[in-house]
């Protein structure tokens, strides 16, 4: 089954405790010390949240310089995370293909950092 199984029913509550923002890529970098290939990336998101860092395992399908200038969608109120030497503090999202590597969920119209989902 693709995506695994539909997880339990939740209250429109429980979801708008899920604080989904969409925010620019204005840095990728390497991240050679992940466990699994992943870039650094520094995602701006505006005021008053401003810019955060977050490790992606996004290698498969965008380059480094491609991802600069992108508008991605990002979780912005889980605790941040130590990922070896790096501490993620959002978590960015997208979906897996059928081989398992991730495709980054974006907007498909401009709107502006910060923007929440709802």
């Amino acid at each position: 089954m693709i995506g695994g199984p539909v997880a339990s029913q939740i209250t429109f509550d429980d979801f708008l405790k899920v604080d989904i923002r969409v925010g620019t890529i204005v840095s990728a970098e390497p991240f050679p010390q992940a466990r699994k290939p992943a870039y650094k990336l520094l995602i701006d998101f505006g005021e008053p949240i401003g810019r955060k860092k977050s490790s992606a395992q996004i290698t498969v399908h965008y380059t480094l310089e491609e991802l600069v200038g992108r508008k991605v969608a990002a979780v912005v109120n889980f605790p941040p995370r130590q990922i070896g030497p790096f501490l993620s503090e959002v978590l960015t999202l997208g979906f897996a293909d059928t081989n398992g590597d991730v495709v980054l969920a974006s907007v498909d119209k401009d709107v502006p950092n910060g923007s929440r989902l709802f």
